[in-house]
């Protein structure tokens, strides 16, 4: 037995046009990954301000938001600003001291020269060392070359960085202040009065998502940078190569850099070990066990009790979220995958919950029905 399903010209043409169309929609979306990630950066700042700049604003004669927005922004430049002046003069030092330093490392590996000659000379090794140096120098040549037609691309990709980074801070601004009208005008848009309040419902608990994320991104980064300069404070006290000055730097270092979410931590703590072992190589070793230690606790204990009552996401949803928006979009991505996995989580559970209420409701008058027969019976 055949089967013959005829299908006419123009539902053959609309499928293909549909399909044409979405394939080329994600076309478009990967042509313009770098600007739907400054949108997205931009849009998650704005949410992560709009706490702040409400709370500003009831402090503030006349209740501008215009000028509330500007007190959340010269707050931020203060902050960053106070993290380059904290961070950069303490590393410069240190970096100094590694290079007047470095003329007694080659002393003491002088002093060591005759034990290694006749080591090599014992083993007979000279014939591949003297093979590897030769590979050295034919791979210096070529790293040289390269790095010298690569140096502009990179300061080229330096400056565009800090475009983008500028374009992001005057989209946030923007989207601070005109954010709430926006929301007006969408909301007005609406005849159904039910619908508006139910997808208000929806933004206001995504609202609460990211700014619940970064209030805990915040507190988790604050207790662990805070730790973190305690224990070089400590150290400091303990170690007569390590100055107490090191603390704040440690503390900026750890903060910043533990907001970006699965392994900004650790480069933290490794910078930070770097820090202590240009001083002190058994500070930098003290330090290091502590931050392992540390992490321990902090992923198991006080991350998870902070952000749990915020977004509410699990540790597989949350390192899937993050890959994911690590691999597509790069650093940003990371950032904001998580406050986006967790407004996806509230779009789920608010169209199950409303699905469920529609099928209930469909079933009603049946069960009626069902009801008056039964008592006819």
């Amino acid at each position: 037995m055949k089967l013959h399903i005829e299908i006419d010209t123009r539902t053959f043409v609309r499928f293909w046009l549909v399909v044409i169309g979405f394939v080329f929609a994600i076309y478009l979306m990967y042509l313009s990954r770098t600007a739907l990630v400054i949108l997205a950066s931009a849009a998650f700042l704005s949410l992560a301000l709009s706490g702040p700049v409400n709370l500003l604003r009831k402090y503030i004669p006349g209740r501008s938001r215009i000028g509330a927005t500007a007190l959340a922004f010269l707050a931020v430049v203060i902050f960053l600003g106070a993290f380059f002046f904290i961070v950069v003069p303490p590393i410069a030092q240190q970096t100094v001291k590694l290079i007047d330093s470095a003329p007694q490392l080659v002393q003491g590996v002088a002093a060591q020269s005759s034990s290694v000659s006749d080591f090599i000379d014992k083993y007979q090794l000279q014939p591949q060392i003297d093979t590897a140096i030769e590979g050295l120098k034919s791979e210096s040549t070529a790293w040289l070359s390269h790095f010298s037609s690569g140096l502009v691309s990179q300061v080229g990709s330096f400056f565009a960085l800090i475009g983008a980074a500028i374009l992001t801070l005057v989209l946030t601004f923007l989207m601070l202040i005109e954010g709430p009208e926006w929301m007006k005008r969408i909301w007005n848009v609406y005849e159904d009065e039910d619908r508006m309040n139910w997808h208000r419902s929806i933004a206001t608990r995504m609202n609460k998502v990211v700014s619940g994320y970064v209030t805990g991104q915040l507190t988790v980064s604050g207790i662990g940078a805070l730790a973190s300069g305690l224990m070089v404070f400590i150290i400091s006290l303990v170690s007569t190569g390590v100055d107490a000055s090191l603390a704040p730097p440690a503390i900026a270092i750890a903060f910043v850099l533990s907001l970006i979410p699965m392994f900004g931590a650790t480069i933290g703590g490794i910078l930070i070990t770097l820090l202590l072992m240009i001083n002190s190589v058994p500070a930098g070793i003290a330090f290091i066990i502590f931050f392992i230690v540390y992490q321990q606790v902090e992923n198991n204990f006080i991350s998870p009790t902070i952000q749990s009552k915020y977004v509410e996401l699990s540790p597989l949803a949350v390192l899937a979220s993050v890959t994911v928006g690590l691999y597509l979009f790069g650093l940003a991505g990371g950032i904001i995958s998580i406050p986006i996995a967790g407004c996806i989580k509230v779009l789920i559970e608010e169209y199950m919950a409303h699905s469920k209420k529609k099928r209930e409701h469909n079933k009603q008058p049946i069960q009626k029905l069902l009801k008056k027969l039964q008592g006819e019976d």
